[in-house]
């Protein structure tokens, strides 16, 4: 196996392995760069939707997304397609800096996505590395906001007036997935590192401060994501997979592909609640 890296803070390309028939040397070489890169990508792994499912679950158990086209026969694989004429067009769920589906008491650990349908330019996705956006904070912001926790709200992006959601379905969903607090900067469980966990997709403000301090800070830390300096950004081809660290790492789709087709299929890894 052989691992080159892609820039200077984040991101990996793994070669000369085969994701259908990995030893267990290969998936613990595996878990060792991906705890190192965060993101990591593996290019021309044609191989099946089960075996996909089957690498996923090398990393921990695989969740089913609650507001996602799924695989109708496998669930756990998460359908995303936009452009042409595919009647999902859910393309807007991944238009800005994001970590998936932070709204959960326990947020995944990581996902592995797949590139099926790829249009002949654009629709590269760009990963950004919150531990180093947090270490390049400011002291002044990373004094006031290391202690706070910000509250996470699925209604931000799957609320009643999308097609994820009616007000039926909204009442009884807020039961399941009610707000939820978690640190606007935390621990990685295994590395220890601290990263940001807020972003722009779910978190609403931040608690225990008022309005003006909450969307002062979460301006700061959204800036801190966006900073180039992290980030890499990658070019999909067919059967290109990209396994990125949800703890640590926020990422966001470019829509300069439309109105070509293009369909992505992804396994979510679950993860457990931050601290």
């Amino acid at each position: 196996m052989k691992v080159h890296q892609l820039s200077e803070t984040i991101g990996a390309e793994i070669s000369g392995v085969d994701l259908a028939s990995l030893s267990e040397v290969e998936i613990a070489e595996i878990k060792e760069a991906w705890l190192s890169y965060k993101v990591l990508v593996f290019r021309d792994q044609d191989i099946s939707v089960e075996q996909h499912i089957a690498f996923g679950s090398y990393f921990g158990e695989l969740e089913v997304h609650p507001f996602a086209d799924n695989l109708e026969e496998h669930p756990e694989v998460i359908v995303l397609e936009a452009g042409g004429d595919s009647p999902r067009q859910n393309y807007n769920a991944a238009k800005d800096w994001h970590i998936d589906v932070s709204f959960r008491e326990n947020p995944p650990m990581g996902s592995i996505l797949r590139g099926k349908v790829i249009p002949e330019s654009g629709g590269d996705t760009r990963f950004s590395n919150s531990s180093a956006a947090y270490e390049k904070l400011e002291p002044d912001i990373k004094a006031r906001v290391d202690e706070l926790f910000a509250v996470n709200d699925y209604t931000k992006m799957f609320g009643p007036t999308t097609r994820f959601n009616s007000e039926e379905s909204h009442t009884e969903n807020i039961k399941e997935y009610p707000p939820v607090l978690h640190p606007v900067i935390r621990t990685h469980p295994e590395t220890g590192g601290r990263s940001i966990f807020t972003n722009n997709f779910f978190t609403s403000h931040i608690d225990g401060v008022d309005s003006e301090e909450s969307e002062y800070l979460l301006e700061k830390l959204s800036q801190a994501i966006n900073d180039p300096s992290i980030q890499f950004r990658v070019q999909w081809k067919p059967e290109t997979f990209v396994m990125w660290d949800n703890r640590c790492v926020h990422h966001v789709a470019t829509d300069d592909f439309l109105p070509s087709f293009r369909r992505m299929e992804r396994v979510t890894i679950a993860g457990d609640r931050p601290f």
